[in-house]
C-alpha cells in the first residue's frame, strides 16, 4: 500500500463496498478480513457500491475496522465516534433511513430518552410473558416440522420462532404476520441479486417501508382505543418527563424490530445448525448435555455467524486509531464478522468451540449505549429452539446454505434439511 504526498494512506487495492465481495460464502470473505486484520487493521476505501440508486451518492470514503479492538473502543465512544450522522454501510436515501432506523441512528439525548422509552415497556411482567411464549412457539414449531421429514430449514423452522415472537410481542394481527416478515425480508434482501429477480431496489424498499409504517400506525391507533397486553400497547402508553412516542417515532422502531428481531435469530439459527453439520464432534460433545452446555453453545453460535456484519459511525472531531489519523467528518465502518474471527482475541477463531471461554463476542455490538437491546431474547429464543431441534429431531441433517447477497446481514436464503419423520 502506498502514502500520498500528504501521508495518509491511498485507497486500499481490497475492495470491501463491491457486492462482488459480498456474494462471496463468509468463509472466502474471512480469507480477505484475515489479510487485512494481520497487515491493515485500519484501511482506507473508496464509497461502497451505490445498491440502492441514491439520486445523489456520498462520494466520501470510509476507514474499515477489521480487528476486535477497535470495534470496541469506537462503540463504547459515541462522544467521539457518533451514530447520528448515519449507521448503515452503504448510501440510502434520508427519508428511507428516518423511517427505518428509529434509535439506531440517534445520539445522546435523542437516542437515551427513546431508548429509554423502549426498555420500559419491557416490565418484568412482559419478559416473563415472552419466554413463556418462546418456550410454548418452539414446541410448536417442532411438532409441525417433525411429521414432514424435513424441507428448507429456513422457512420450516429458523424464520418462524422470530416471527411468532415478534407478531405476539407487539401484538400483530394473524392475517398479517406473514406480510410483515416479507416485507422485512424486502428491506434487508434488496441488494440481493436472485431476490430481485429484475425488480428496482429503491422500489421494492419503498414498497415494504409504506407497508410496515401503515401496519404500524394502524396498531398504535388501535391500541390506543383498545389496550391490550402486548408491547404496542405499553409503547403508546409509556412516558418519560411527560414525553409520549410519536406514531412516526414508533413506526421507525417497529421497522426497526421487525427486521433486527426476524433475521438476526433466524439466521444463526442457521448458521449455527450448518456449522454443527460441518464439526460433528461439537455436535456430539452438546448431545452429551444439552441443557447444561447450550448456554455457552449459544455464544459460540452468535460468535461464529455474526448476523449482523456492519454498521458504521462518524467522527465527531480529529482523533486517531492505531496512530492513523480520522478526521472530523470521516466515516468508520465496524466489521463485526472480521472481529469475531481476530485471531488476537479467539484461540482457533475458524474453528467451532461451543465451550468456548471466555467468549466476549461482538455479535450483539461491541457495547457502549448502542448494544442490542434484544440480545437477552435473542438467547432465550437459541437456546429454546436449538434444544427443541436436537433432541426432538437428534437425526437432523441439513444441506449447502445459499448465502444471502448483502453487506448487512449475514443471511441464509435457504437450506436443505431431512430427519426422521415423527408420528
Amino acid at each position: 500500500m502506498t502514502t500520498e504526498a500528504t501521508d495518509r494512506p491511498s485507497v486500499d487495492e481490497i475492495d470491501l463496498g463491491l457486492m462482488e465481495f459480498w456474494e462471496r460464502p463468509p468463509a472466502e470473505r474471512e480469507k480477505t478480513f484475515a489479510v487485512l486484520r494481520e497487515e491493515r487493521p485500519i484501511s482506507r476505501h473508496q464509497p461502497p457500491e451505490d445498491v440502492l440508486g441514491v439520486a445523489v451518492p456520498d462520494l466520501r470514503g470510509y476507514w474499515a475496522l477489521v480487528r476486535y479492538d477497535d470495534v470496541q473502543t469506537v462503540s463504547r465512544n459515541p462522544d467521539v465516534f457518533c451514530s447520528g450522522q448515519g449507521v448503515i454501510f452503504g448510501d440510502a436515501p434520508p427519508e428511507m433511513l428516518e423511517a427505518s432506523q428509529s434509535f439506531l441512528a440517534m445520539d445522546a439525548p435523542r437516542h437515551t430518552k427513546l431508548r429509554g422509552l423502549v426498555h420500559q415497556a419491557f416490565t418484568p411482567r412482559q419478559v416473563k410473558r415472552i419466554e413463556d411464549q418462546i418456550r410454548a412457539n418452539a414446541k410448536v414449531i417442532v411438532d409441525e416440522a417433525g411429521p414432514t421429514g424435513g424441507g428448507d430449514f429456513v422457512e420450516l423452522i429458523a424464520k418462524r420462532l422470530p416471527l411468532m415472537l415478534f407478531s405476539e410481542m407487539v401484538g400483530v394481527p394473524e392475517a398479517d404476520r406473514e406480510p410483515v416478515v416479507q416485507a422485512a425480508d424486502a428491506i434487508v434482501n434488496a441488494a440481493d441479486k436472485e431476490y430481485l429477480d429484475g425488480r428496482e431496489p429503491m422500489q421494492v424498499v419503498g414498497e415494504a417501508l409504506i407497508f410496515l409504517t401503515q401496519t404500524a400506525t394502524e396498531l398504535a391507533q388501535h391500541r390506543e382505543k383498545e389496550p391490550g397486553d402486548d408491547l404496542m400497547t405499553a409503547l403508546v402508553q409509556a412516558e418519560v418527563d411527560g414525553d409520549k412516542l410519536t406514531h412516526a417515532e414508533i413506526a421507525a422502531w417497529f421497522v426497526l424490530l421487525s427486521v433486527a428481531g426476524n433475521d438476526t435469530t433466524r439466521h444463526t439459527t442457521t448458521h449455527g445448525m450448518r456449522a454443527l453439520a460441518d464439526f460433528p464432534g461439537q455436535r456430539a460433545w452438546l448431545d452429551e448435555d444439552l441443557d447444561g452446555r447450550m448456554p455457552s453453545a449459544v455464544e459460540e453460535f452468535v460468535r461464529w455467524a455474526t448476523p449482523v456484519q456492519t454498521f458504521r459511525r462518524t467522527a465527531t472531531k480529529d482523533t486517531e486509531l492505531h496512530g492513523q489519523p480520522i478526521e472530523e467528518g470521516e466515516k468508520v465502518v465496524m466489521f463485526y464478522g472480521s472481529a469475531n474471527r481476530d485471531e488476537s482475541v479467539f484461540d482457533n477463531p475458524n474453528e467451532l468451540d461451543l465451550s468456548r471461554e471466555p467468549n466476549r463476542h461482538v455479535g450483539f455490538g461491541g457495547g457502549g449505549p448502542h448494544y442490542c437491546l434484544g440480545a437477552s431474547l435473542a438467547r432465550t429464543q437459541l437456546r429454546t429452539l436449538f434444544g427443541e431441534v436436537l433432541s426432538r429431531l437428534p437425526d437432523i441433517e441439513v444441506g449447502e446454505p445459499a448465502y444471502l447477497g448483502s453487506g448487512f446481514i449475514n443471511g441464509v436464503k435457504r437450506m436443505p434439511c431431512s430427519w426422521t419423520p415423527t408420528a
